[in-house]
């Protein structure tokens, strides 16, 4: 059985010391804790991917590591198994659930990124969405994030009201890194339903930070990125 200390063996025989300022780089938590080993993040998807089978237990303790990468390969892992269509219900269940109680260590925008659309996303398809709603209000600016970022799975298939209804509550956040996802997201969600993006704006384009409304408008004609950027009052 595969276990959480084969996978950073791994991942050390991997490492390079050149590849551990742009590893550092991608950080933007603030725990002073996170350390790199320095592994590429295409030889870290590749470790994960051979240790895809590894049990619940050993990817909880690799959430546990200082080492960005072991974290990065943890939620990777979760990724992958919960993308397999193998994959059990009752194991879907434990991957959400072990998401939620160590939000605490998916501390980057990445390890979100990575694993909340499947993971959280899909796992919510056809349930309750009320946890992402009680995410998006969290002080937490990753656990913001993962419920804004969760919706892609409901966007993919046609379903944007719940992406819209969270960027309501976060289109004045004050952090970057969600002010750069709900642009995105409801960029996205607004190719399924022009509709409703336009009615987004039309409430919210004031007033949101230009970098939403930059990510938000990209999609749209040029006559229409400048009506928005002009009725923008923020720097």
């Amino acid at each position: 059985m595969n276990t959480a200390e084969d996978f950073i063996k791994e991942l050390n025989r991997q490492k390079s010391e050149k590849e551990v300022v742009k590893v550092i780089k991608y950080f933007k938590g603030d725990d002073g804790e996170t350390k790199a080993l320095g592994v590429s993040f295409g030889k870290i998807f590749k470790v994960a991917k051979t240790f895809s089978d590894l049990p619940l237990k050993e990817i909880s303790r690799l959430l546990e590591s200082k080492y960005y990468e072991a974290r990065m390969g943890a939620v990777s892992v979760m990724d992958f198994q919960a993308r397999d269509k193998k994959t059990s219900d009752v194991r879907r269940k434990e991957l959400f659930d072990l998401y939620i109680k160590k939000h605490d260590r998916l501390n980057n925008w990445d390890f979100v990124d990575r694993a909340a659309p499947s993971v959280i996303g899909a796992y919510l398809k056809d349930k309750s969405r009320d946890v992402l709603y009680k995410l998006a209000k969290s002080k937490d600016v990753w656990r913001r994030r993962t419920a804004i970022v969760s919706t892609w799975s409901f966007i993919r298939a046609g379903e944007v009201e719940d992406t819209f209804r969270i960027a309501e509550i976060l289109v004045n956040d004050r952090h970057e890194m969600i002010n750069m996802a709900v642009g995105s997201w409801i960029r996205t969600a607004g190719t399924k339903d022009k509709t409703l993006l336009r009615r987004f704006l039309d409430k919210y384009a004031a007033t949101m930070p230009r970098i939403t409304l930059r990510y938000a408008i990209e999609k749209l004609d040029t006559t229409m990125k400048k009506h928005y950027m002009g009725m923008s009052k923020r720097l």
